[in-house]
């Protein structure tokens, strides 16, 4: 069974950074897609960022130079590193795997606070 297990969230001023990681376990063969999804407070989940295996990154428009998505294929883990945190950027942050353009599994998610 794949299990996608988020670490690094929490609280951060307005302006401050916060790098978020996900491990991932009990793959059979390596996804095509990582990557970050988030829900914010009354609002749809939507992309952060996603990567492919040949390395095609693809972002939000909103968090475009502020954010950047890496991912270490041999160890299977995905990393973003969140940089100029602003009070929009709160929600909860999914990690996410597909093995062919989309992402279809999910972690639990992980709280990212901004106080203003």
């Amino acid at each position: 069974q794949v299990q996608l297990v988020e670490s690094g969230g929490g609280l951060v001023q307005a302006g401050g950074s916060l790098t978020l990681s996900c491990a991932v376990s009990g793959l059979m063969f390596s996804p095509n897609i990582m990557g970050w999804y988030r829900q914010g407070p009354g609002k749809q989940r939507e992309l952060v960022a996603t990567m492919s295996r040949s390395g095609t990154t693809r972002y939000a428009d909103s968090v475009k130079g502020r954010f950047t998505i890496s991912r270490d294929n041999a160890k299977n883990t995905v990393s973003l590193p969140m940089n100029s945190l602003k009070p929009d950027d709160v929600g909860v942050y999914y990690c996410c795997l597909g093995y062919l353009k989309t992402c279809t599994i999910w972690g639990q998610g992980t709280q990212v606070t901004v106080d203003s």
